[in-house]
């Protein structure tokens, strides 16, 4: 089982076969769960397509460019024959994504950067994200306008990584999801050891400052616990292999990579705007 710390900085934490959550994830996640090089070149061009049909930023779908006009999402078309003869339009189009939910965004909504992640609260690799680089990435690109970031639950781990999801959007309802996100990640146990409980949950949202009457009226409420189901049905649809994963507008980022290597994908993708 995975340890904190151990593993080098840009692996991803994916289920293995003994794991809860283990075989979940679509075929990319067994692509990526081999460690195999190619398999992760090819899988990353693939998410990539999925990604840019299915994660479009809010204001590009505020525009009328979804597909049906009943909630779904624009298709990716293929690039055109060179020939004069007009030739069928193949399509692909990506899983419809969950209803936004502006809780869990961090930022401004016109910032020329979104950062999607596909989070665990029992990952040892988000933990180290959440605690070592996302709060410079708040300070040098979120609270400057740059960035946006978006959570999107994926609790590849089992129960007590649902328990803290669903935790977590009863939070969201008291506008302080990332206040708790903060507080459980600084607490973060070890991963399935029966330490995130209904005492331990409390706990955390006594210290985010939460209202916990409500916050356990919120878990109990069915609601709730079907958003985080349905962000992860989608992240899996999409094919996220493991966490933490990221979408930095629309381009794969795997791992807890150093601050450097975000910085770099930030500035690519602000200057491909």
């Amino acid at each position: 089982m995975p340890q904190r710390g151990d593993e080098p900085a840009d692996v991803i934490e994916a289920g293995r076969d003994d794991e809860p959550g283990a075989g979940r994830g679509g075929p990319l996640a067994r692509l990526f769960g081999g460690r195999s090089r190619t398999a992760v070149a090819v899988a990353a061009v693939v998410l990539g397509v999925m990604a840019f049909a299915a994660l479009t930023r809010d204001g590009d779908r505020a525009s009328g460019d979804r597909a049906d006009g009943q909630g779904g999402i624009p298709e990716v078309e293929a690039p055109s024959s060179p020939t004069p003869h007009p030739t069928p339009t193949v399509t692909w189009p990506g899983p419809t994504p969950p209803p936004d939910d502006p809780a869990l965004f961090k930022g401004s909504d016109r910032a020329p950067v979104t950062i999607v992640e596909f989070g665990d609260f029992q990952c040892p690799k988000c933990g180290t994200f959440a605690r070592r680089t996302q709060p410079e990435l708040t300070r040098r690109y979120i609270d400057t306008g740059v960035v946006r970031l978006v959570w999107r639950d994926f609790p590849t781990f089992g129960e007590e990584s649902m328990r803290a999801a669903v935790a977590s959007r009863a939070a969201a309802r008291q506008g302080r999801f990332w206040q708790f996100h903060d507080a459980l990640y600084a607490r973060q146990p070890r991963m399935n050891s029966g330490r995130i409980d209904d005492a331990f949950l409390r706990d955390v949202a006594r210290r985010a400052g939460l209202d916990l009457a409500r916050f356990d009226a919120d878990r109990r409420d069915r609601e709730v616990r079907g958003a985080v189901e349905d962000d992860f049905a989608f992240g899996q649809r999409l094919g996220v292999p493991g966490t933490p994963a990221f979408l930095i507008n629309g381009e794969p980022f795997f791992g807890a990579q150093p601050l450097p290597a975000f910085e770099q994908a930030i500035e690519k993708a602000r200057a491909a705007r």
